[in-house]
């Protein structure tokens, strides 16, 4: 995709700053950094989000962030650590490529994840797990 940062960069067509590189996968630094030691981890070939990924392609990107996340951990030391990825407008995804971003945290950093929780009961629960488990069908 011509037109895809994250092609571009996976390509070496736009500049980046490399962590980690291997056949399937490519962790680098994000140049929107919440705290220093945040990281972009992104599968090569260009998918668009999580539904475009293969088996192959999630295990090789989560594995990635785990491999990053430790070394994020021993560099850096955080309070936490938070793993984020977002898929489509309605989630907050910007860059249209499939990406988990790794932010290490720490109190009071400003930054904020938070989500209206519904509490439904748990009959309703119990519907909506029956109609997924239906679609893993």
């Amino acid at each position: 995709m011509n037109d895809c940062v994250f092609c571009g960069i996976v390509a070496g067509r736009i500049p980046s700053t490399k962590v980690h590189e291997d056949e399937l996968t490519l962790a680098f630094m994000d140049i929107g950094e919440v705290n220093p030691g945040h990281v972009l981890v992104t599968v090569k070939p260009h998918a668009e989000n999580i539904y475009a990924l293969d088996g192959r392609l999630a295990a090789a990107a989560f594995q990635t962030a785990a491999r990053v996340a430790q070394a994020i951990n021993r560099a850096y030391a955080p309070e936490g650590l938070t793993l984020y990825q977002a898929n489509g407008v309605a989630a907050g995804q910007t860059v249209f490529h499939f990406h988990l971003h790794l932010v290490p945290r720490y109190n009071n950093d400003g930054m904020r994840l938070t989500w209206p929780a519904k509490n439904p009961p748990r009959v309703q629960l119990e519907v909506n797990a029956a109609r997924l488990r239906a679609a893993l069908e």
